[in-house]
């Protein structure tokens, strides 16, 4: 229903003047016409200067747009333009304005007033739209979900991502051998050729590092902090990632360089560069994995669910599920560059040179930002809005009217989404525990396989059953496993689905420790069996699959979940800010895994993996019964009504504005 604004008795001149002689009604001298005369010209030219601004108090749009419009000082009123309670306030002595009192003798400060509110449907969202084709509650409760279709730009960019991920972990599975192990004898590029020697470099020992490998891994996901912030409130995520694309080819650049034979030569002076480089290739890293998933799951253009008839049966086009399938080879994507950067450049490394091993990698990155400057006039490019949270625990519809404040352009949707992001980062905090076990995987385990029989192999490429584990079972889980729940009616839910991953982690770990009981036992150095110089136990290497396999499925349904929770639980304004959150658990992880750095060596490293596990088990148990709410919550977060407020500092903002209120006027008139 239209309101309409009441009419109030004209006024014969904008200004209140204060003096009893000079009043519209007194018959002074003339003068005083004169004076009135004057007045009201001026009045008629301001009024014509500020017309659009009038426009918008007769519409009742955007109080942050009307004020803007209003300079500080302004002392006229139009009598039809204003509502009557400010044009009763503007012609008082004393007048209370939003709590404060406030004495308006001779003019009216209209900034300083309640802003003229926006219709109260703008604001109140407290339940969705009806469309055609919107479910009802029986047939959410017993039709089949379906995916919708998958935009053709998902691929690029997970493309562009699977380079990404080459180059990174082509790089950081390096790290470990780098710098724990010494150049082999003879040996200037730190390969070799012995079938059970692994190549090294810097001979700095485990411990260090596994604490490079923990700094590695915290600035990679501390850093997503800002690159979401960053994105989300200044640049938008499209041009952040090109900055991160030029920052990480800077810390290729310098990597390659400290591998370097006439730099490692020199010993542990080879450290300060590497260190340089990876720093700076964790803040590029940080940059890009803060936006790349949102970017990719903005190309979604399933925004709401719906009931489709395929193949004569009635289904439910859910964007929940399209968002599973989007991240699951989303994933996929990620472990292909992962296991193709870290199983080639292992080799490279043992029996070539480091610095080759580094300048790989380097080279294969160069296709991201030609990948995204092809893709750039196609892929949705959404923009960042405001991540300054002028925000108080109410929704706007339930302050009154001449109450609302100029800063209050939010609407009722925004609220509900910023609770459902909170919820989300609660979930978040259980991560680092899960993120405890696989950190375990990326040095100690390492260091667990060079302590066994090789066979030819380099003791770095035994990781690389993680991901050809992912690949193989990411196809799988989405053509075989998934949907066949769903036709059993079986909802596996987030929270279903990362509790799972919890107890797979706790599983990989039980067996890392039972692994490492037998290195013990049947090494010649017995628990000393790292550092051991009589040869390796007598334990083919292979038998390390069952950790490395569980350890894949817990990421899948951990971690990759983690992503899709993020991006559909975040407000629409906050995407890239709330998936740094859920990244940065991965930094808070590893400051957390320091303490477990004195088991990271003989012979402690059975207990290592031992606590690891029981900490995984009741971090699981602790999560479910935490947050098994949210999962009886599901469908119900997901079909929030999407808020129309992007933030003040989007640079759509202010095109924004000028659309409602021209919608609003077009109404009224």
């Amino acid at each position: 229903m239209r309101r309409s604004l009441p009419r109030s008795p004209p006024l014969p001149f904008s200004f209140a003047i204060s003096s009893p002689s000079y009043t519209a009604n007194s018959s002074g001298p003339s003068l005083t016409h004169l004076s009135i005369c004057c007045q009201r010209l001026v009045n008629s030219c301001l009024s014509l200067s500020h017309s659009r601004s009038l426009l918008y108090q007769i519409s009742g749009s955007s109080p942050r747009s009307s004020a803007r419009n209003f300079p500080p000082t302004q002392a006229m009123s139009n009598a039809g333009g204003l509502q009557d309670d400010v044009l009763a306030k503007a012609h008082v002595p004393q007048a209370t304005v939003q709590g404060t009192s406030k004495e308006t003798r001779g003019s009216f400060d209209v900034t300083a007033a309640a802003a003229p509110p926006l219709e109260d449907n703008y604001y109140d969202s407290k339940s969705d739209d009806d469309y055609e084709d919107k479910p009802t509650e029986e047939e959410l409760s017993t039709l089949r979900r379906v995916s919708g279709p998958i935009h053709w730009g998902i691929y690029t960019i997970a493309f562009a991502e699977l380079c990404e991920r080459f180059s990174y972990y082509g790089s950081s599975v390096l790290y470990t051998n780098f710098v724990m192990r010494p150049l082999p004898p003879g040996s200037t590029t730190g390969a070799t050729y012995g079938a059970d020697i692994p190549a090294g470099a810097l001979g700095m020992g485990q411990r260090a590092s596994q604490g490079v490998s923990l700094v590695n891994q915290f600035w990679a996901y501390l850093v997503p902090l800002f690159g979401g912030w960053l994105a989300d409130s200044k640049l938008g995520r499209y041009k952040v990632i090109h900055i991160a694309i030029a920052v990480s080819t800077v810390a290729h650049i310098i990597l390659t360089v400290a591998a370097a034979p006439s730099v490692i030569s020199k010993g542990k002076v080879a450290f300060a560069p590497f260190f340089l480089g990876l720093f700076i290739l964790c803040c590029g890293t940080g940059l890009f994995k803060a936006n790349i998933s949102p970017l990719l799951a903005e190309q979604n253009k399933d925004t709401r669910m719906r009931v489709e008839t395929r193949k004569g049966e009635r289904v439910i086009v859910d964007p929940a599920v399209t968002n599973t399938r989007i991240f699951l080879w989303f994933y996929f994507a990620i472990n292909c560059g992962a296991v193709s950067g870290q199983i080639s450049m292992v080799f490279v490394e043992k029996y070539h040179s480091f610095w080759l091993a580094f300048l790989l990698p380097t080279i294969l990155f160069l296709i991201c930002p030609v990948k995204f400057v092809h893709m750039s006039k196609f892929a949705a490019k959404r923009s960042g809005g405001i991540t300054k949270l002028n925000w108080e625990n109410a929704k706007p519809s339930n302050v009154p009217v001449a109450e609302r404040p100029n800063w209050l352009t939010y609407d009722d949707a925004w609220v509900d989404e910023v609770r459902r992001g909170l919820k989300a980062c609660k979930v978040f905090l259980f991560l680092p525990i899960f993120f405890l076990a696989y950190n375990q995987m990326t040095n100690n385990l390492t260091s667990q396989a060079g302590s066994m029989v090789l066979g030819g192999a380099p003791n770095d490429v035994i990781q690389n059953l993680n991901p050809l584990s992912i690949i193989i079972m990411i196809p799988i889980l989405d053509h075989v496993v998934y949907p066949g729940f769903r036709k059993m009616g079986f909802n596996f839910t987030p929270i279903k689905r990362m509790t799972t991953g919890f107890f797979f982690a706790a599983a990989a770990m039980v067996a890392a420790t039972v692994m490492q009981h037998y290195v013990y036992q049947m090494s010649p150095c017995g628990d000393l069996a790292t550092i051991c110089e009589e040869g390796p136990a007598p334990i083919n290497v292979w038998a390390q699959c069952l950790p490395y396999v569980f350890v894949g499925l817990a990421e899948i349904f951990t971690n990759v979940t983690s992503y899709e929770y993020a991006f559909s639980k975040a407000p629409e304004n906050m995407k890239s800010l709330v998936m740094s959150v859920n990244l940065a658990m991965s930094a808070v992880s590893a400051a957390i895994g320091q303490a477990w750095t004195p088991l990271s060596e003989d012979p402690l490293l059975v207990w290592n993996y031992a606590s690891v596990a029981i900490i995984a088990f009741l971090g699981g148990v602790a999560f479910w019964f935490c947050f098994k709410h949210l999962d009886r919550e599901e469908d119900e977060l997901n079909q929030l009504k999407k808020t129309k407020f992007l933030g003040s500092n989007q640079p759509t903002a202010a095109a924004q504005d000028d659309q409602v209120a021209q919608t609003h006027v077009s109404e009224k008139v």
